[in-house]
């Protein structure tokens, strides 16, 4: 009874803390690790990625993709790299999957508050201490994400403003939240609209920019009239939206 009991209790921890892998080079220090069976996600894996080269880290950048999708492997591509270089960055890519339910089309991860906003918080101490680099663990993120990763990033910056440095809303269409708290609409916030995306996810970016806004929100609103539910100019906006915050905190 007590061998079972002992693997049982070992399989549980794995579920909650299913893998951690390094790999490193010459050059780049990569490190998976995530976490099973959340209270409001099946999935939520983490990698992270600093330049070599860096000694002393000032803070991460976190890429959420869209619904459920895996985007670990952003932290690989040299557009996240080259801004992470520039600004001795780490890149945290994620991968939420939500757990089964009626409308899977509203991705429950989304509510950071609930479960998921914490798996990366932990995820970010763990690997930033991993890869020697503590003076992050704690450091207010900078949240890029699309689509349902931009519905992240609003809810995590509306359940944790103090841990975030910037954040940006990127043609999501379903929000938990309508009017952010006071901490919320101080940060330094950036609402994309595509100009042909579906009318509902028009309007529900619109609703929460203009309410925020009316109370003070300090948010920046860009449409996109040639695009759609789809990527555009973010990526590059984006960079110019977080080079312009980090030199303010300079």
């Amino acid at each position: 009874m007590l061998n079972k009991t002992i693997l049982l209790s070992a399989f549980v921890v794995a579920l909650n803390f299913f893998f951690a892998s390094t790999c490193s080079d010459d050059t780049d220090t990569t490190i998976d690790t995530g976490f099973l069976a959340g209270s409001n996600f099946a999935i939520a894996a983490f990698r992270w990625w600093h330049p070599f080269e860096t000694k002393d880290l000032r803070g991460v950048l976190v890429l959420v993709p869209g619904s459920n999708s895996d985007g670990r492997a952003f932290v690989d591509d040299s557009f996240w790299q080259d801004f992470a270089r520039r600004h001795s960055l780490a890149l945290v890519g994620t991968w939420f999957k939500d757990l089964p339910h009626k409308q899977m089309n509203i991705e429950h991860y989304a509510l950071a508050g609930n479960g998921s906003g914490q798996a990366l918080l932990d995820a970010v101490a763990y690997l930033s201490k991993k890869a020697d680099h503590p003076e992050v663990a704690t450091s207010p993120l900078l949240l890029w994400g699309l689509s349902a990763g931009g519905e992240f990033n609003y809810e995590f910056a509306c359940w944790k403003p103090n841990s975030v440095q910037a954040f940006v809303v990127n043609k999501g269409g379903y929000y938990f939240t309508h009017l952010a708290p006071d901490a919320t609409r101080a940060l330094p916030g950036l609402f994309f609209i595509g100009g042909k995306d579906e009318e509902f996810r028009i309007q529900s970016i619109q609703g929460i920019f203009a309410v925020n806004h009316h109370a003070g929100a300090n948010w920046k609103l860009i449409i996109e009239p040639d695009y759609a539910h789809e990527l555009g100019k973010s990526r590059e906006l984006a960079l110019e939206f977080f080079d312009e915050v980090i030199a303010n905190a300079r």
